[in-house]
C-alpha cells in the first residue's frame, strides 16, 4: 500500500530520490558524451582483435567499454568540484549542478569514487599490464582541471588524457604495446585538443576577467580557430597514418573522406566573429566524426573477415 511504503518509512519516497541523485549526477558528468571517445576505443580494440583471432571477443570488449565510461566518469565529475568555483563564477557554467546545489559535493564525490573504482575493476578483469597502467590513466584526469590555472595550454592536456583511450583498448585486447595504437591514439588527443580549442572561444571574457588560462584567453579567438585547424589537420595525417600503418581496407578510407569533409564544414560555420554555431560544431558535428569512423571501420573489418 502508498502508506505502507510512503508513510511508514519503506522504500517509496526513499527510491524516487536516490534515482533523482543519479539522474542528476548523470547531468553533471553529462554521460552521453562518451561519444567523443568510445568510438575510437572500439576501433583500436575490434582491430586488435582482428589481427589476434581474427573474431569478436565480447566480454573484452564490455569491459573496454566499463573501463571507458568509468574513467571517463569519473573525470568529468572531479573537473566538476575542482571547478565549481569558477564555473559559479561564468555565466555560461554558472547552472552547473554543483554550483545550483542540485548536486552536492559529496555525491559528485561519492559518485567519482565509484566510478574510478569500477574502472580499475574492470582493468584488473582485463590482464595485467592494464592493471599496473590504470593508476597512469587517472593522473591527467585530475591534472587537467587545474592545468588552466598554470598553462595558456589545457587543451594538450585534455588531449593527453582522450590520448590514452585508444592505446589502453588495445592494451586491454593484446596485453602487449602497439605503435598503431599510440598512431591513433594521437590523432584522438589532437582532434580533441583541435576541438577543445573551438569550445573555450565563447568563455574569452569570463576567462581573462577570473585570470582562467587557456589559448583563446591568451592569443585571441581568431588564433585559437586557426590553430583547431592545424590541429585537424594534424588528426587527418595521423589518422591517414593509422590506416596504412594497419592495412586498413577500403571502407575504412571512405570513412576517413567522411571525416575530412566534416572537419572542413566544422571550420566552416565557426569564424572570429560568429560563434552563433559554435555547439553544433563542438557536439553534433564532432560526436558525427566519431562515429562515422567507427561504423566505417566496422565495416572495413567484417568484410575483411572479422567474425561475432
Amino acid at each position: 500500500m502508498t502508506t505502507a511504503d510512503g508513510v511508514l518509512g519503506g522504500p517509496g519516497p526513499a527510491a524516487p530520490q536516490s534515482a533523482g541523485k543519479v539522474k542528476a549526477f548523470l547531468r553533471l558528468v553529462m554521460i552521453e558524451h562518451s561519444v567523443f571517445a568510445l568510438p575510437f576505443a572500439y576501433i583500436a580494440a575490434l582491430t586488435a582483435m582482428f589481427r589476434r583471432s581474427g573474431g569478436v571477443h565480447w566480454t573484452e570488449l564490455l569491459l573496454v567499454t566499463v573501463c571507458m565510461v568509468g574513467l571517463r566518469t569519473f573525470a568529468m565529475a572531479a573537473n566538476r568540484i575542482i571547478d565549481r568555483e569558477i564555473d559559479a563564477r561564468n555565466p555560461r557554467t554558472a547552472g552547473r549542478e554543483l554550483v545550483t546545489g542540485a548536486v552536492s559535493v559529496r555525491t559528485a564525490w561519492t559518485g567519482a569514487g565509484v566510478a574510478v573504482a569500477v574502472f580499475l575493476g574492470a582493468a584488473a578483469l582485463l590482464n595485467p599490464l592494464c592493471l599496473a597502467l590504470a593508476p597512469v590513466a587517472v593522473v591527467p584526469m585530475v591534472v587537467y582541471p587545474y592545468g588552466k590555472r598554470f598553462t595558456d595550454y589545457p587543451h594538450a592536456i585534455l588531449g593527453l588524457a582522450q590520448a590514452m583511450g585508444p592505446v589502453g583498448a588495445w592494451l586491454a585486447v593484446t596485453g602487449a604495446w602497439s605503435w598503431e595504437a599510440v598512431i591513433l591514439g594521437l590523432a584522438v588527443g589532437v582532434w580533441i585538443g583541435g576541438f577543445d580549442l573551438i569550445f573555450a572561444c565563447q568563455d574569452v571574457a569570463a576567462d581573462r576577467a577570473e585570470g582562467v588560462r587557456s589559448v583563446p584567453a591568451r592569443f585571441g579567438v581568431p588564433a585559437a580557430l586557426w590553430g583547431a585547424r592545424g590541429c585537424h589537420a594534424v588528426t587527418m595525417a595521423l589518422l591517414v597514418w593509422y590506416a596504412v600503418a594497419t592495412g586498413a581496407g577500403a571502407l575504412f578510407w571512405v570513412g576517413l573522406v567522411i571525416v575530412a569533409v566534416a572537419f572542413v564544414y566544422e571550420h566552416t560555420i565557426v569564424r572570429p566573429h560568429d560563434l552563433s554555431r559554435l555547439n553544433r560544431a563542438f557536439f553534433t558535428v564532432n560526436g558525427f566524426i566519431g562515429i562515422a569512423l567507427f561504423v566505417c571501420a566496422l565495416a572495413d573489418l567484417v568484410v575483411r573477415g572479422l567474425t561475432a
